[in-house]
């Protein structure tokens, strides 16, 4: 006689792995289920399995901070990525990443810059590395608009340089906030910044463009520069 048919619900080994797997992402478990699911041994290890349950909309809410506290930081930037998470699950996992930075490697927080959720993006765009700067903007959710929001003043040089080599280069909005960022930069105390780091960014402007941006700079140097006719009258 063949052995009977496991319960609709059962939990490894009484089901296979790939069942089982399909069944944490099923949207209405019964009570009590996911939960179980969370204390099986081969599943503790493999936290990236973890972030299911703790992303479930069904799951308690004790449930899921007792797991997103345990998830590493790959994990926890799925959870907050993924628009099907819980609410509440993508907030915490948002926060313990923002905990989490300052104690990351630089491999780490490059990984991490390409995939951040939006809420971590002002905490890396202040990071004087240009390495994870240049992952960061290249973040396939990246748009214009937040870009140019978080270009201000004081802009660092590691910024300038990664924006420069950037795909925004020729982007005429982001051309027009670096010059105006830079001219509130410059002089700065120990800002680092030089007339240089305007170039790239002049060159991206038609001559229209670069007379109403030299209307709005203060820095005589600068305005020079940045005129299509470089009047010295300016001064």
């Amino acid at each position: 006689m063949p052995p009977p048919s496991p319960a609709p619900w059962a939990l490894p080994p009484d089901v296979p792995w790939p069942r089982f797997l399909r069944m944490l992402r099923h949207p209405d478990p019964p009570r009590g289920w996911l939960e179980a699911a969370a204390e099986l041994p081969e599943l503790k290890k493999r936290p990236l399995l973890l972030r299911w349950i703790a992303q479930h909309p069904k799951a308690p809410a004790h449930l899921r901070s007792h797991l997103l506290a345990r998830l590493p930081w790959r994990a926890l930037a799925a959870v907050a990525a993924d628009a099907a998470a819980h609410p509440q699950a993508r907030q915490q996992a948002t926060e313990k990443l923002q905990q989490l930075w300052t104690a990351m490697t630089t491999g780490e927080r490059r990984s991490l810059a390409l995939h951040a959720p939006r809420a971590l993006w002002p905490l890396i765009w202040r990071t004087p590395t240009l390495s994870v700067l240049g992952s960061f903007l290249q973040h396939p959710r990246l748009g214009l608009e937040p870009l140019v929001a978080l270009i201000q003043a004081p802009l660092r040089p590691t910024q300038a340089e990664a924006l420069a080599a950037s795909r925004w280069r020729e982007a005429v909005p982001v051309s027009q906030q670096v010059l105006l960022a830079l001219d509130r930069s410059l002089a700065l105390p120990e800002s680092g910044l030089v007339l240089g780091h305007a170039a790239p960014w002049i060159r991206a402007l038609d001559e229209e463009t670069r007379l109403l941006v030299a209307s709005r700079l203060v820095t005589p140097a600068l305005r020079r520069m940045v005129h299509p006719n470089r009047d010295p009258g300016w001064d």
